[in-house]
């Protein structure tokens, strides 16, 4: 499949490069100056993947092959969410 227009790739399966789904690409970053398309926003990712299923960026550069699916040539083994500090809450009895 030869894509014509980078919008052909939203809805199309992602694949690691270990042939693990990843997710559908739901959106694209793009770099507006330079009219190119720095990465892909997969969402619905694979839990075993992605803590709690949330969205992430793919880059571009980590694209290894566009047809029917999309195959990564590289993805992390598990993204994490950061872990920041806990927020301080005021207790309605201050």
């Amino acid at each position: 499949m030869m894509l014509e227009e980078a919008s052909e790739m939203i809805g199309l399966q992602v694949y690691t490069n270990q042939a693990i789904y990843l997710g559908s690409v739901s959106n694209l970053v793009v770099e507006v100056d330079e009219n190119k398309v720095q990465g892909l926003f997969i969402s619905n990712t694979n839990p075993m993947l992605v803590e709690n299923s949330k969205a992430v960026n793919v880059p571009y550069r980590w694209i290894g092959s566009i047809g029917d699916v999309i195959i990564l040539k590289y993805f992390p083994k598990r993204v994490a969410l950061k872990k920041g500090k806990p927020k301080k809450t005021k207790n309605a009895a201050d």
